[in-house]
């Protein structure tokens, strides 16, 4: 099958009959809520962008069989392919300025193709088989994957096996001859009601006791048994208010789920980890290391649009050649471009895994998001700071458009001559939607705890730092003997 287009990715995701819930009802048309409707289109724009001659080279993979494919199904095969990787989700993060969600499930391809492989090598399963048959199935019908990972967890401090209810990490409750019956859920799902295909993975490394939560598969995300309850986002009932303008980003935006499995059976062919617990922690560590690398991409390339309007903002304010506003833009500039570097720099440092495809390089890639959990914080103030207050004071449009009092608001909120208020309260309302109103859960949060909240990080740098070899290097130069 040749590349979906947008509209057709639409159309496939109209005939779905997924079960989805939102403020307490269920949603008989996901594809035509106003309220999710953005986060769809924020999927359909990789669709879209992969059919542009000039950006072929980033969005689309020729494989060496001669199928064409979309890079978002793609199994790495060269550092190359890292690196474009990072390049596409920079491009795509600059066409959204939202999350356009199919991060996650390329991810989740490369790390359970590593993983699945080296499990088979020591048990002789056929959990490789059945990846490479579901991933060409993906690939030939250009199909979006979500990759579900994180589990409610509810007490920390107790493993999955311990907990007093055995459902809030993700479990076999039947294994039958055929398949399983998996119960539990997954929590946060970015882009899971925008997916045809969700692969389930652990979320923690596990130990013999919790072989039944040490689980991996594919079902289609509309199976008997998955219930999606959505999640809020601030600023999110401004969409059915039919304003353009005081949503900020009106065609694009990101959607988060709780996903409940309520025994969803799994059919053989379709498991790719089955109570091997010590390949449990492999697959959360190659997964976290991919997604990290990831954030170096989608998150600089929204970062690109919030430093662009607030360009504009110092534009329209009239306060463009002040030079604490340039120092202010250089300094979004700098940290924009440093996370940019760090997910180049994991992805070209990438080395090949034993089942051929290519892991970053775990260290760098786990820098990469450390410096995310801080940076885009920082990129979010400076650009409140240049917008100004009227930010978060400017009334709406309701109100520009009203025949009596917009004359008003269209005179006092007047900024540089040539430039109409419209425009600068169009402008200010973007600024507002990444660093408070529903493009923040992308943008703020996302970065500090997607992929991990900072701890994880830390403690993967402590590992991969090699602090050993460091003291050698300086016993060398200082001539230390021991």
């Amino acid at each position: 099958m040749a590349l979906m287009t947008g509209e057709q990715y639409v159309e496939s995701m109209r005939k779905l009959k997924l079960n989805v819930y939102m403020f307490g009802r269920k949603i008989e048309s996901p594809v035509d809520d106003p309220i999710l409707r953005p986060s769809l289109n924020s999927v359909k724009a990789t669709y879209d962008l992969a059919q542009l001659p000039e950006y072929e080279d980033l969005m689309t993979v020729t494989l060496a069989d001669g199928r064409k494919i979309n890079r978002f199904t793609n199994i790495h095969r060269s550092a190359d392919d890292l690196v474009k990787k990072v390049k596409m989700q920079r491009l795509c993060g600059q066409k959204t300025a939202a999350c356009f969600q199919r991060c996650v499930g390329m991810d989740a391809f490369n790390a359970v193709w590593s993983t699945t492989y080296e499990t088979d090598k020591k048990y002789g399963t056929c959990y490789h088989d059945n990846f490479k048959k579901y991933v060409r199935m993906v690939q030939d019908a250009d199909l979006t994957v979500d990759g579900a990972m994180t589990d409610p967890k509810g007490d920390r401090s107790l493993a999955p096996s311990a907990q007093s209810d055995p459902d809030l990490f993700l479990h076999v409750v039947e294994k039958r001859e055929d398949g399983i019956v998996v119960t539990g859920a997954k929590a946060h799902q970015t882009g899971i009601i925008n997916s045809q295909e969700v692969i389930v993975m652990p979320t923690i490394s596990m130990g013999p006791d919790d072989k039944d939560y040490a689980v991996s598969f594919a079902v289609p995300t509309d199976a008997k048994g998955i219930t999606m309850i959505i999640g809020r986002q601030s600023c999110d009932t401004r969409k059915l208010e039919g304003s353009q303008m005081d949503v900020g980003n009106s065609e694009f935006g990101g959607v988060e789920a709780l996903v409940v499995f309520d025994n969803v059976f799994v059919p053989n062919d379709r498991i790719f980890l089955n109570g091997e617990h010590e390949f449990a922690g492999m697959l959360v560590e190659r997964f976290a290391g991919y997604h990290r690398q990831s954030y170096g991409g989608c998150k600089v390339g929204v970062g690109d649009v919030l430093i662009g309007a607030s360009a504009l903002a110092a534009d329209y304010n009239g306060a463009a050649k002040a030079s604490h506003i340039k120092d202010k833009l250089i300094e979004m500039t700098h940290l924009n471009e440093t996370l940019y570097c760090c997910g180049i720099a994991c992805s070209a440092e990438g080395t090949q895994t034993e089942s051929g495809n290519y892991l970053i390089d775990l260290l760098l890639a786990n820098v990469c998001k450390q410096n995310v959990t801080r940076f885009p914080y920082e990129i979010a103030r400076l650009a409140e700071d240049i917008a100004g207050g009227l930010m978060v004071t400017a009334p709406s449009e309701k109100d520009l458009r009203d025949p009596k009092i917009g004359p008003l608001v269209e005179k006092y909120f007047k900024g540089v001559e040539h430039v109409s208020t419209e425009n600068r309260l169009r402008c200010l309302r973007l600024i507002e939607n990444l660093t408070l109103g529903s493009a923040a859960v992308g943008y703020r949060t996302e970065s500090l705890h997607g992929a991990g909240s900072p701890q994880a990080q830390r403690i993967m740098i402590s590992r991969q730092g090699n602090i050993a070899m460091k003291k050698e290097l300086a016993k060398a130069i200082a001539k230390i003997k021991e």
